[in-house]
């Protein structure tokens, strides 16, 4: 059975550069893949785009060489992570997916199905440790514990039964929102663009963990703090609709590609919930299961 180990992008000498962790310690993926092919990736894409074969050989490169991970690599304390994915295709968010969420909120039904909203790719992506602003125009700034899935295979139309086998992998999500556009919203309805797509409202990463070291993705530890304050504990088995039915769905909708996020949906413990919002100096800590810390502060 392969080692464990997280894919990450960080920065090194200035540049971006794709990594393997295993252990705590990184090696470049410019050392691992063939041909000098790692020397042009700037982020974790292109990997993603052929993430069959990609995933052979980094697994058979960790279970091969575990010695050099603690002998030559990077320490993960030490460095500054970058995006996974800089530029992804499109983010899709599940709202109003699990029960405790639902009632604190309160809103007043069920989902019959899985309730999902876009956002922007090109201006919300943010990396861990990597700041985001209060807008302007929002004084109820809220944070998001979500549990992401990556995309590693074009697909369409997948059934339940099958959808785990299209996940690339999985990383945190922090689904910022702005409130004040649901707390007041127009009789059409909440003005979404508002609500989710300021800049920075897509924190994402550290890392993304291949699927097969998540045998479950629905029994992973939620946690979420802000200034050390623990706000959301709660589990994905919370969820209204799991991983596989929200795939289900998506894809009977839209085409998925590789790269593409999935965000599915957060618990109770929102802001939002308890009256509390994000301010300039806050710094945001989430994880769900093995994924790292997500870290973001607010400036």
């Amino acid at each position: 059975m392969t080692d464990q180990y997280r894919l990450a992008v960080v920065q090194i000498e200035g540049q971006s550069a794709p990594v393997v962790e295993h252990a705590g310690h990184m090696l470049p993926l410019a050392d691992i893949l063939p041909g000098g092919e790692g020397k042009a990736l700037g982020d974790l894409l292109p990997l993603l785009q052929k993430w069959g074969e990609s995933e052979r050989i980094i697994s058979a490169y960790v279970d091969a060489n575990l010695s050099r991970f603690s002998s030559e690599g990077l320490s993960a304390g030490s460095v500054r992570f970058l995006s996974p994915i800089q530029a992804p295709g499109k983010i899709v968010c599940i709202g109003s997916n699990f029960h405790d969420h639902i009632a604190e909120m309160p809103i007043p039904m069920v989902p019959t199905y899985p309730y999902s909203f876009l956002k922007p790719a090109n201006n919300t992506i943010r990396a861990s440790g990597e700041p985001v602003a209060v807008p302007r125009r929002s004084s109820m700034m809220d944070w998001e514990a979500e549990l992401a899935v990556v995309i590693g295979k074009e697909c369409a139309d997948v059934p339940a039964s099958g959808a785990l086998d299209v996940i690339a992998g999985y990383a945190n999500f922090n689904d910022l929102s702005a409130r004040d556009w649901l707390d007041k919203r127009p009789p059409v309805g909440v003005d979404w663009v508002q609500h989710k797509a300021f800049d920075g409202f897509a924190p994402f990463g550290p890392y993304i963990v291949p699927a097969r070291f998540v045998p479950d993705p629905q029994d992973l530890q939620m946690r979420l703090s802000v200034n050390g304050v623990t706000k959301q504990d709660s589990n994905t088995r919370e969820m209204v609709f799991g991983v596989a039915a929200i795939i289900e769905h998506i894809s009977s909708i839209m085409t998925l590609y590789p790269g593409d996020i999935i965000a599915t949906g957060t618990p109770a413990g929102t802001g939002h919930g308890r009256g509390e919002y994000l301010k300039s100096g806050d710094t945001i800590v989430m994880q769900v299961g093995p994924l790292g810390e997500l870290v973001t502060p607010i400036a």
